[in-house]
């Protein structure tokens, strides 16, 4: 067996490139030694890993896109000889990336992030953010260490770490007359216009609520980013229902919010760290992962405010 790391590193820089001139050029090495490593895994391997397009680059085989996970975590566990050796001097180093839920990513992640590095200097942390399914996908492709989200469909190839509950609540605008109650029910809104969160796994949650009360509520509008939902509440499109208390108390525009407790027992959400279910993890996510269960708690989560 002739394959080495090197083959492997050029040959997920390619996949990931989508291209080989690209993958040189961004990992500094002459296309034709990433053609050549391709070429000789493909030739020990007995399989094809790429389909070639004239101009247009490359793109996996559906056995090019196993291939990429299992060279994925073959580096992974490579460069983790480094990070034992590393350990042993109890020195917390090296590269981590972390993906976190688009709808709460920049509440928590910044804060979050700039505390473990402050106390992890030797950390070079890459953050970013994307719905349910791509932080999945990207887990199970190796593409990100760890991801911060809600627990929705989890796996058993994925590991959980439940952090924090956060219990649904009502949005309005300050200048609404209901802004200035403590409390309201589902029944109370049903029939007042609601600016819906419109994405996947957020729709449905929201919707059940009312399904558990045999309630239908009066969907104004919907909005994808909670951006566009916070500023359209503000501007009195509707009520809104969400899980985060943002401790900015405004939308974008600058016009103010009210966050008013939703009366009755309701499922909150968990939001919670995941990961990769593997034998070994490195030093610097595991110190990750007990930085986010001090950090993020029912009572304290970055970038939020329970007042």
């Amino acid at each position: 067996m002739r394959i080495t790391i090197k083959h492997l590193e050029y040959f997920v820089a390619a996949g990931e490139a989508g291209s080989i001139k690209r993958a040189a050029e961004k990992i500094n090495i002459s296309q034709p030694s990433i053609s050549s490593a391709i070429a000789t895994l493909e030739r020990e391997l007995g399989v094809q890993l790429f389909v070639r397009h004239h101009a247009q680059g490359i793109s996996p085989t559906a056995t090019g896109k196993i291939m990429m996970r299992e060279a994925k975590l073959l580096l992974r566990q490579f460069g983790a000889l480094y990070t034992i050796a590393a350990e042993q001097n109890n020195e917390i180093r090296g590269h981590l990336s972390v993906g976190c839920m688009t709808t709460i990513a920049s509440m928590v992640i910044p804060e979050l992030g700039h505390k473990f590095m402050v106390e992890n200097s030797a950390v070079h942390l890459r953050i970013s953010q994307g719905s349910h399914e791509v932080l999945l996908a990207e887990l199970k492709q190796v593409q990100i260490d760890a991801a911060i989200f809600y627990d929705l469909e989890l796996t058993d190839d994925i590991e959980f770490t439940p952090l924090a509950s956060l219990s649904p609540h009502i949005m309005l605008a300050a200048d609404d007359p209901l802004a200035r109650r403590e409390s309201l029910s589902l029944e109370e809104l049903a029939s007042r216009p609601m600016v819906l969160l419109d994405l996947p796994h957020t729709r449905q949650y929201f919707l059940s609520l009312f399904d558990s009360r045999k309630l239908t509520p009066t969907i104004a509008e919907r909005a994808t980013t909670i951006e566009l939902s916070r500023s359209l509440v503000a501007n009195g499109f509707g009520y809104t229902i969400a899980n985060a208390h943002p401790r900015n108390r405004k939308a974008l525009d600058g016009k103010k919010l009210v966050s008013v407790k939703l009366s009755g027992r309701h499922k909150p959400v968990t939001i919670g760290l995941a990961t990769l279910a593997l034998d070994f993890k490195p030093k610097v996510l595991r110190a990750f992962e007990a930085f986010c269960r001090k950090t993020i708690t029912n009572d304290s989560v970055p970038g939020m405010d329970f007042s």
